[in-house]
C-alpha cells in the first residue's frame, strides 16, 4: 500500500514538510510506503502541465492521499489551488473513492478556512475524508518551531494510523466481496432559461 503526500508549500522543506514526514514516520512503521511530491513553486512556475502529469501517474498506484499546505491569507497556497483544479479534471476517475486528509500549517490563524478550501475537493469526488483527534494542523513559523508543537505533531502521527486503518478497513472490504460504490453521471442544475 501506498500514501501519495502533495507539498503544496512555497518551501520544499518547510513546516508543511515537517508534518508530512511526522506522517511518513508512521506510515513507515506500518509497512506503508509514502511518496512526498513537492508542488509549490513548481505549480506556478511554468511547470504545472509536468507537475499535473506527475501527480496524475503517482495517484493510479496510490492508495491514499495528503494534501497539505500552509495558511496564506486564511486560504491554502496559490499555487497548491492551482494545482488541484487542474489534478481533479485530469485524474478524478482515479481519485474517487480513495481516503484522502488535508493538513495545513500556520504561525497562527486561518488554518480551519484553509482545512475547509481542501476537503471540498475531496468531497466534490467522493472521497472518504480521514480526520484525527483535532484539526489536522500544525504551528510555527519554521520547522524546528513546529517540532516543538507537541499536539500539532501527534495529530500527525493520528491522522496517518487512521489513513492506514481506512486503507486497510477498505481493501479488507474488497477481499470480502464488498463492492466499491459506482461512479454516477453527474446531473448538472441550473435555473437559467
Amino acid at each position: 500500500m501506498k500514501v501519495l503526500m502533495i507539498n503544496g508549500s512555497r518551501r520544499e522543506h518547510g513546516c508543511t514538510y515537517t508534518a508530512m514526514t511526522e506522517m511518513a514516520s508512521v506510515f513507515r512503521e506500518e509497512g506503508i510506503d509514502s511518496e512526498i511530491i513537492f508542488a509549490g513553486s513548481r505549480a506556478l512556475n511554468g511547470d504545472i502541465d509536468a507537475l499535473v502529469k506527475e501527480i496524475a501517474a503517482a495517484v493510479k498506484t496510490a492508495d491514499g492521499i495528503v494534501i497539505g499546505s500552509p495558511v496564506y491569507y486564511a486560504s491554502p497556497s496559490g499555487e497548491v489551488i492551482a494545482l488541484l483544479d487542474r489534478l481533479w479534471g485530469v485524474a478524478g476517475d482515479d481519485l474517487r473513492f480513495k481516503p484522502a486528509a488535508a493538513i495545513t500549517s500556520a504561525r497562527r490563524a486561518g488554518t480551519t478556512a484553509t482545512l475547509d478550501v481542501l476537503n471540498k475537493y475531496f468531497q466534490f469526488n467522493q472521497m472518504p475524508i480521514v480526520s484525527a483527534n483535532y484539526w489536522n494542523m500544525v504551528h510555527g513559523r519554521a520547522p524546528n518551531d513546529v517540532q516543538q508543537d507537541e499536539e500539532g505533531l501527534q495529530i500527525m502521527r493520528v491522522l496517518a494510523g487512521n489513513m492506514v486503518w481506512l486503507m486497510r478497513s477498505i481493501e479488507a472490504g474488497k477481499a470480502a466481496g464488498v463492492k466499491q460504490p459506482s461512479a454516477v453521471d453527474k446531473v448538472y442544475t441550473h435555473f437559467i432559461k
